[in-house]
């Protein structure tokens, strides 16, 4: 089950792109909750709790207390506006929760065991997270915190699809465009193939180099040809034999 994480929310007066810019240099953020049978509801939260409380995993993929005017409402939180480049938020949007009726979030996942998967142990690869997170619906009930992701049997070539994660009960995924997603994958780095592929195998000589001339061998028992001397030297012997003439 999710965490049960509560915050504080203030009914908001005024409206308006002023009135939110003297909240937010009043060290308040601007938000609104809604649905269910009520109307929509401007709020406001206090910028700092909020910013910390955003930058918990848990925050993004549970089912929040938010207590307002005395009363607790079960929400969740479904959209953030932050400023281009400021860490400061902008306003941020709350749905009410219905208990009987299922709901639509996106869980995050949490992978485990990678270090001793034969991918990682006996073909040195690494693990890519194809997916991060995953879309489900379920009853508020049986939200779950995380998605659990066991790698301790991936191997090369065979990665971890959708299909078969372990799902909590009452918890469906909703998958669009490919009916089985990859999960996760051992990928070996391109470096390492490069190496194995450099070196040659034992017992094995070494390819030759493209375009170079074959070294000759000397028979048994036969010296090798002299080299022949440089331009300069022959100039030089030719000068020694005019002098003694």
């Amino acid at each position: 089950m999710a965490a049960n994480i509560e915050f504080t929310a203030y009914a908001r007066g005024a409206e308006g792109r002023g009135a939110n810019r003297r909240l937010r240099r009043a060290g308040r953020a601007p938000g609104v909750v809604y649905g269910g049978s009520a109307a929509p509801q401007p709020i406001e939260l206090d910028h700092n709790a909020l910013y910390h409380a955003l930058r918990t995993e848990a925050f993004h993929s549970s089912i929040l207390t938010m207590k307002l005017d005395g009363t607790s409402t079960k929400v969740l939180l479904r959209d953030v506006q932050m400023h281009p480049f400021r860490t400061s938020i902008l306003h941020v949007d709350f749905q009410r929760v219905d208990e009987s009726k299922p709901i639509h979030m996106k869980v995050p996942f949490h992978f485990v065991n990678g270090e001793i998967s034969p991918a990682v142990k006996l073909s040195g690869a690494i693990v890519s997270h194809v997916l991060t997170d995953i879309d489900v619906t379920c009853l508020p009930r049986d939200l779950p915190e995380y998605i659990e992701v066991d790698l301790s049997k991936l191997d090369v070539g065979h990665p971890i699809h959708v299909s078969a994660l372990a799902l909590p009960p009452g918890v469906k995924v909703v998958t669009r465009g490919k009916v089985d997603p990859v999960v996760a994958a051992g990928v070996i780095p391109k470096a390492h193939v490069e190496v194995e592929e450099a070196v040659p195998a034992e017992g094995e000589a070494a390819a030759p180099v493209e375009g170079a001339a074959p070294a000759a061998e000397a028979k048994p028992g036969e010296a090798k040809p002299a080299e022949a001397p440089a331009k300069g030297a022959e100039k030089k012997e030719a000068g020694k034999d005019e002098k003694k003439k």
